[in-house]
C-alpha cells in the first residue's frame, strides 16, 4: 500500500527527509575518502620538503611547503564541510518531529545557509545542488539566487603564505630552516646535477599528485 501511495502521491514529508539524510552520509564518506587521499599525498610531500631542505635546497622546499600550506588549508575546508552536512541531517532530524505535529515541513533557513556554503565545494556540489532544489519545492528553503559566497582561497593562500611555508618548513625540518638555507659556494658536480633533476621529477610528480586531489 506505500508504495501504491508514493506512487500516486509521491514520498511522504517523512520519506524525503530520509531519503536526504542518507545522501548527507553517503557524501559524508565522499568527504572522508577525499581526506584520507589527501593525507597520504601531503605526507610524502612533507617527506620531500624535509629532503630538500636538508641539503640546502631552500628554494624548492618552499615551493613544496607552498603545496602543503594548500594541502592543509583544503583538508580544514573537508573537515568544515563534513560538519555541516551532518548539521544539515541534524536540522532534517528535527523537521521530522515537526512533521508529527504540522504535517508538513517547514522553512529553515539554518538548512539553507548550510546548502548554500556546501554548493561551493567541488566534491559535493551537483548532489547539495539537487538536493537543495527539491528542499526549496518542498517548503524547506527559499529559491536561491546564485552562489551566495565568492570563495578568495587564492587571496586569502597569497596573503598568508609566506608566513605559513616559513612556519611549515621550521617544523618540518625541527628548526633547522637557517642551517639549511646557508649552502656552501662551490660548483655543483655531475653527481649533484643528476640529484637535483631527480629532484626536479619529484617535486612534480607530487606537486600534480596534490593539485590533482586539491582541484578536484
Amino acid at each position: 500500500m506505500e508504495s501504491v501511495n508514493r506512487f500516486l502521491y509521491g514520498p511522504t514529508p517523512e520519506q524525503r527527509v530520509r531519503e536526504w539524510q542518507s545522501r548527507l552520509r553517503q557524501e559524508s564518506r565522499v568527504l572522508d575518502r577525499e581526506m584520507r587521499q589527501l593525507e597520504a599525498a601531503t605526507k610524502k610531500v612533507q617527506q620531500q620538503v624535509k629532503q630538500l631542505a636538508n641539503k640546502g635546497d631552500v628554494k624548492n622546499a618552499k615551493i613544496l611547503a607552498r603545496e602543503v600550506v594548500r594541502s592543509h588549508k583544503q583538508k580544514d575546508r573537508l573537515s568544515v564541510s563534513k560538519a555541516r552536512l551532518g548539521s544539515i541531517s541534524h536540522q532534517l532530524q528535527q523537521q521530522l518531529a515537526m512533521v508529527k505535529v504540522t504535517g508538513s515541513l517547514q522553512k529553515s533557513t539554518e538548512i539553507m545557509k548550510l546548502s548554500n556554503s556546501l554548493i561551493r565545494l567541488p566534491q559535493i556540489s551537483e548532489v547539495m545542488r539537487n538536493m537543495s532544489m527539491e528542499m526549496t519545492k518542498a517548503g524547506i528553503m527559499d529559491e536561491m539566487v546564485g552562489d551566495m559566497f565568492d570563495a578568495e582561497e587564492d587571496e586569502d593562500i597569497e596573503q598568508e603564505a609566506d608566513a605559513e611555508v616559513d612556519k611549515v618548513l621550521f617544523d618540518l625540518t625541527n628548526g633547522k630552516l637557517g642551517q639549511a638555507g646557508t649552502v656552501g659556494t662551490e660548483l655543483p658536480s655531475a653527481q649533484d646535477k643528476l640529484e637535483d633533476e631527480e629532484t626536479e621529477r619529484a617535486m612534480e610528480q607530487y606537486r600534480q599528485q596534490l593539485n590533482g586531489i586539491l582541484s578536484s
